[in-house]
């Protein structure tokens, strides 16, 4: 039997072993949904404490319940493990891993790199595996094909190569990895059907593209657009500072055109894994191709200065009071973010943080779902009462509008209030 009709066989009866090679917030969701739909999901991580708490029926996620995988743990349809011989064993392998960014804001690419050599050192016939880690058009092809092929197999007959991107946005709950639409492309048309196939399976509704470098590109435009827009935004916000309007209230009012016109929303600067990082990827990629993706370097430069803007507005705000930035106890409101999670990844709060204890503000912080940071030598603490903080500081600042925070609330409780999320009083 063709390795093709073999692996399409086992995907079709559920004996397709499935394996996971990174157990963050994209795998362990994946390994959920793979596990749900009926396959025998192994996940692999170098990370202990990870392994462990699935092992014992634990969740680190927040968006996956400790519950779901006790329970797929304990019908053996989920596992998780160090130990990478085991990729041997499996007949699709989804790699998951981080790709961020260097200090020259060049890719890094060394956790896919070396994802994609462990998956290679095990690797047999009739094998499928698929890249979901973001990344620049070509990158699956570049990365991944030659490791195949200098194992003596043909991609397309003998193992099937793929690239489908994450597409999670970690706190929702309308749209999953279950029911947001999957795109995925194949090296060959037959890496394409059996990629398909396997995806099918778990997820509501796949969408086939013509090749890796469309399904990687596909990705990089979707938070490029976001990116884009948002630094659109961050700018509208500095002219209408300049002009002394009131920038919420014209995104509002230019809202309310049914047609012609999508709401971003301007705040402290960009966070999380993909937005400030994935428009660079391609940015990278058309620099070796002699072209500047104007675009993103100019909306990159308006996003990352948004804290240093915040940070104005707060010496500008304690100004009015008669009173210094250096020396004043500064307040920051929400440090993860995005509103009612704990990431911290790529986190604008934190530069402010930063920005404000280099002018020497007495900075702290609270967020009720980051309890410590450690960021650039900061070591602080999430303060445990915030009405007993709001009673004390010269100046409250709302960076991550938690659901928590009521800025009417806010506002009433300080001297000094700056909101990165509306306007400043």
């Amino acid at each position: 039997m063709p390795m093709q009709e073999r692996i399409l066989e086992r995907i079709r009866t559920r004996d397709a072993r499935v394996g996971v090679i990174g157990l963050g917030y994209v795998g362990l969701p994946l390994s959920v949904v793979f596990a749900e739909a009926g396959f025998e999901v192994v996940g692999f991580d170098v990370d202990q404490a990870r392994v462990e708490a699935i092992a014992s029926g634990n969740s680190y996620i927040e968006d996956v319940s400790a519950s779901v995988v006790a329970a797929y743990v304990d019908a053996g349809k989920l596992s998780a493990t160090m130990d990478f011989e085991v990729l041997g064993t499996c007949d699709a392998i989804l790699i998951c891993v981080p790709t961020p960014l260097q200090k020259t804001r060049d890719p890094d690419m060394a956790f896919v790199v070396q994802a994609a050599q462990d998956v290679a050192a095990r690797l047999r016939p009739g094998q499928l595996i698929i890249l979901e880690s973001t990344s620049y058009p070509g990158a699956t092809r570049e990365l991944l094909v030659p490791l195949v092929e200098a194992r003596g197999l043909t991609v397309g007959r003998d193992a099937f190569l793929a690239f489908s991107p994450e597409r999670v946005d970690p706190g929702r709950t309308d749209w999953t990895t279950q029911n947001t639409p999957k795109v995925v492309g194949g090296i060959t048309p037959t890496c394409l059907v059996v990629a398909t196939a396997l995806y099918e399976a778990a997820i509501e509704t796949v969408v086939p593209v013509s090749s890796p470098e469309a399904a990687e590109l596909t990705k990089i435009f979707e938070n490029t657009f976001r990116a884009v827009n948002i630094g659109l935004a961050n700018e509208l916000l500095i002219i209408c500072d300049r002009l002394g309007l009131d920038v919420w209230e014209v995104i509002e009012a230019a809202a309310t055109k049914p047609f012609g016109f999508m709401k971003f929303m301007p705040g402290p600067g960009l966070g999380g894994h993909c937005l400030p990082v994935d428009p660079h990827y391609l940015s990278w990629k058309l620099r070796s191709l002699n072209y500047t993706a104007r675009f993103i370097e100019l909306a990159s430069e308006v996003n990352t200065a948004m804290p240093e803007f915040w940070v104005r507005k707060v010496q500008d705000a304690l100004n009015k009071q008669g009173k210094a930035l250096k020396g004043s106890k500064v307040l920051v409101l929400g440090v993860a973010y995005k509103a009612n999670v704990a990431d911290l990844r790529e986190a604008p709060a934190l530069d402010i943080l930063r920005l404000l204890a280099e002018k020497g503000a007495l900075t702290s912080y609270h967020d009720p779902f980051v309890p410590t940071v450690q960021h650039d030598g900061l070591e602080l603490v999430s303060v445990p009462d915030l009405d007993a903080a709001l009673a004390v500081v010269d100046c409250a600042v709302l960076v991550t509008n938690h659901v928590a925070y009521d800025s009417e609330v806010l506002v009433e409780a300080v001297q000094c209030f700056v909101n990165t999320r509306g306007s400043s009083h």
